[in-house]
């Protein structure tokens, strides 16, 4: 789908629990996006993902006055994922930016995600607090480090080299995200998405975006819905492992194997140290072999050690070379699901 002079885009808001923000952060999305009228068409999707409190009427009331809000309400909470996959196939924009209700990210970004997905041609734009030019205020100190190592981390395992994989903030053109074959549930999503673009060799952009918690420290205590850290900071490390997974079996292995060889090489050296001695005693048993038993009789711990290594190294070895063919074989059926998927739709 050709997007005209007036871009169509799709607000996606994902909500669960969300009684306490959501009207009037909406109303500051509507506010903002009537000020653009003349440059966008747009219409707001909220997502209902199942909440238990009053979400769900106060999201109706608002879509009951204003025609360019609807509202899709799942009858459980189904996480995060389902909640953006469930926008995507619903977004009838030509555009789809998605935004996180508590507006951490400002309804500034919608213009600048939209406008350099436009002008660079992009599939995806992400909005990224640790790019250069991106900043972060009042995250809490625990939370902004453990964001910070997990999206290192994943920058580390990935073949591109972005900066931000786990922020939702994104603009995604709708004839592409649509073609992609997701499966993920929860807040992995969001890596995924970018795995799965780069297999395609989607267009990527981050733009420096300001991720402000100033708002949001206001309603501690107030808000229901919470993101869980740890289960964030390990599902991010997890999401990480699909990037690239032969890296860390070879690396794993590689250490191994070189403990492995500093304990022979120990023995060894301990070994030709007690021939030498042997020679200048003058003892007549100065052979390597029966050296080295003595040595091992004497000190077990580094030949054990060594050996162990060794066999254990030659495993995850085998076990990154393994993995390294299913990765491609995986992004040969993806690429074949996602051309079978993307006929479909036309």
């Amino acid at each position: 789908m050709k997007l005209t002079n007036k871009p169509y885009i799709t607000i996606i808001t994902p909500c669960y629990n969300e009684e306490a923000i959501l009207g009037a952060n909406i109303q500051t999305i509507l506010s903002y996006l009537k000020s653009k009228e003349e440059k966008y068409k747009w219409e707001v999707l909220i997502v209902n993902d199942g909440s238990i409190d009053k979400t769900g009427s106060v999201a109706e009331k608002i879509a009951a006055t204003e025609n360019s809000v609807r509202v899709i309400h799942h009858p459980h909470n189904f996480n995060l994922g389902n909640a953006l996959q469930t926008g995507f196939k619903n977004a009838e924009g030509d555009i789809i930016v998605v935004l996180d209700i508590d507006l951490s990210y400002s309804v500034e970004h919608i213009e600048v995600l939209v406008d350099t997905l436009i002008q660079a041609s992009a599939d995806i734009v992400v909005a990224s607090p640790y790019i250069k030019g991106g900043r972060v205020t009042n995250v809490p100190f625990f939370r902004k480090i453990m964001s910070k190592w997990v999206n290192m981390f994943m920058r580390f395992s990935a073949q591109d080299k972005y900066y931000t994989f786990t922020c939702m903030v994104r603009a995604y053109r709708s004839s592409f995200i649509r073609t992609v074959n997701l499966k993920t549930k929860d807040y992995e999503i969001n890596p995924e998405i970018m795995y799965k673009a780069m297999i395609l060799r989607a267009r990527l952009v981050e733009i420096p975006a300001h991720l402000d918690w100033t708002e949001q420290m206001k309603f501690a205590g107030k808000r229901v819905s919470s993101i869980k850290i740890l289960r964030g900071f390990f599902s991010g490390l997890m999401a990480a492992f699909i990037f690239r997974p032969y890296i860390f079996y070879i690396v794993l292995g590689v250490i191994l194997m070189i403990l492995s060889i500093i304990e022979t090489g120990r023995m060894v050296i301990a070994t030709i140290s007690n021939i030498r001695e042997c020679i200048s005693n003058h003892s007549i048993a100065c052979s390597f072999k029966d050296s080295f038993i003595q040595q091992f009789i004497d000190n077990p711990f580094p030949m054990i050690v060594g050996t162990i290594s060794f066999l254990v190294a030659i495993q995850f070895i085998s076990l990154g070379f393994i993995s390294l063919q299913n990765k491609r074989y995986f992004e040969e059926l993806f690429h074949l699901g996602t051309a079978i998927k993307k006929n479909q739709t036309i």
